[in-house]
């Protein structure tokens, strides 16, 4: 959909950042119930939003605080940070995705903007996720780091984890999506699977110019 569609509210909702007003959850065909962040995390569900610099990463931190954030708990023991495992597990994943950067202590502001956005999916991948919903995964990144975003993405949903997502990108939409689902004014407007779309028919749901069920 367009800008303003109502797609961010839809993640912003699924991840409990957003009060849901009607409607149900269902994870592998169970309800679960949202409110807020952690609820999400519980199961399985993460969050990348658009604006990596506002809302994805703390700028003034070292690369590999922002890696662990989220799974603090998991590299502590007694409470007390075990800095080898947390150093271990930023290497690794820093091999993974390939992150280019001198070192992992080095403020994550140095990097380039790919290079930041594979840092923010770094810390949520750590969390061993079942749902990602990514938002504009590949905004104001350079050609090489879009191609590897894509080429993980590819990786983890075949490894059987949902990804949910949200492009203005009308190319990268028919070439890396399964199935299609358009909104316009807060309301779906088209559903399209993969070998149905069209550049055409998804600009015309877009557009309102017709609901397509499926």
């Amino acid at each position: 959909g367009l800008i303003g569609a109502g797609r961010t509210d839809v993640a912003r909702a699924l991840f409990g950042t957003l009060e849901i007003d009607s409607g149900t959850i269902r994870i592998d065909g169970q309800r679960v119930e949202i409110g807020r962040p952690r609820d999400a995390l519980k199961h399985g569900i993460i969050y990348v939003p658009e604006d990596r610099k506002q809302n994805g990463l703390l700028m003034p931190m070292s690369v590999i605080k922002n890696m662990t954030l989220a799974v603090l708990e998991r590299l502590s023991r007694n409470g007390w940070l075990r800095e080898s495992l947390e150093e271990e597990a930023a290497q690794e994943y820093v091999k993974k995705l390939n992150i280019v950067l001198r070192d992992p202590s080095q403020p994550v502001r140095e990097l380039s903007g790919g290079n930041q956005q594979k840092v923010v999916l770094s810390r949520w991948l750590m969390t061993k996720p079942k749902v990602m919903l990514l938002d504009e995964p590949t905004r104001g990144i350079d050609i090489g780091a879009k191609a590897e975003v894509h080429r993980l993405m590819s990786e983890l949903a075949a490894q059987g984890i949902a990804i949910l997502m949200i492009s203005s990108e009308l190319p990268e939409i028919l070439a890396m999506s399964d199935r299609i689902i358009v909104m316009r004014e807060g309301r779906i407007s088209g559903r399209f699977d993969k070998d149905e779309a069209t550049a055409e028919s998804v600009i015309a749901a877009a557009a309102g110019q017709f609901l397509q069920e499926g």
